[in-house]
């Protein structure tokens, strides 16, 4: 039984068949928390737990619910209003509402893009190279120079224009897999980052994400310049897993 969209109670209510929303929204882990976030509540949408003209959840719950702030949960809202998947009203009646044609956009060349792609696949595969090669950097040690060019790709992060920004993060994660010591890992590394790649050119750049992001290659790269091998690879698992969130949310 769906959420009467014009009910005041029917945004906190529990349908008669119990509690739809129970099987995706979760308590998220704080090394991803807006990622995670943003991923649950797209798969709200995505399944129609709650249909087009339906009310989300008030925000307090919402925020109980997943385990962060109002601010977070906000910026997450403000995400999703910007792809043009909820809209917010005011008033006594007020809130989040899903919007009837969410479903619809760009769904016909999102899927057009990824016909034939096996995301979990490609996550999986991402994430045992990703982190394979930061545990490798860390433990093996780096030369001056291979610490320098390390260094450089890092900053070449942090200058970047928003537009140019998928490119130099590209850079920096081929870096590390060059530096990992096997031509092997490189190779097969650059397959799956061009297939990552084309599925994160189907979903939006989001600021709050690219500076997450940024704070984690940094804390990457310290791991592996100081030697701690299981320190660079949680990393590189968590910096992964907020990739994943995303493209899951958007894409799965």
């Amino acid at each position: 039984m769906p959420l009467d969209p014009v009910d005041p109670a029917g945004a906190g209510a529990v349908p008669p068949g119990g509690d739809r929303l129970a099987p995706v929204l979760r308590p998220v882990r704080a090394g991803n928390g807006f990622e995670e976030a943003l991923e649950q509540i797209l798969q709200v949408v995505r399944l129609g737990l709650v249909p087009g003209g339906g009310r989300l959840p008030p925000e307090r719950e919402l925020a109980e619910r997943l385990g962060i702030s109002r601010v977070t949960l906000r910026e997450v809202l403000k995400v999703l209003q910007d792809q043009g998947l909820v809209e917010s009203r005011r008033g006594r009646y007020g809130g989040t509402f899903v919007r009837e044609r969410a479903d619809a956009v760009g769904a016909h060349e999102l899927r057009r893009r990824i016909a034939g792609v096996d995301l979990e696949d490609v996550l999986r595969f991402r994430e045992v190279l990703e982190t394979g090669a930061a545990g490798l950097c860390a433990a093996h040690g780096l030369t001056d120079a291979q610490a320098g060019r390390l260094r450089e790709a890092l900053a070449g992060t942090r200058d970047a224009p928003l537009a140019g920004y998928r490119r130099r993060d590209t850079l920096l994660h081929l870096t590390l897999a060059e530096l990992s010591g096997s031509p092997t890992l490189t190779a097969q590394y650059a397959a799956v980052r061009a297939t990552v790649n084309d599925l994160l050119d189907c979903i939006p750049l989001l600021v709050r994400n690219l500076e997450h992001s940024q704070r984690q290659h940094t804390a990457l790269v310290e791991a592996v310049l100081d030697g701690d091998a299981d320190g660079a690879r949680e990393i590189m698992r968590e910096h992964c897993a907020g990739t994943a969130a995303l493209l899951r949310g958007f894409l799965g």
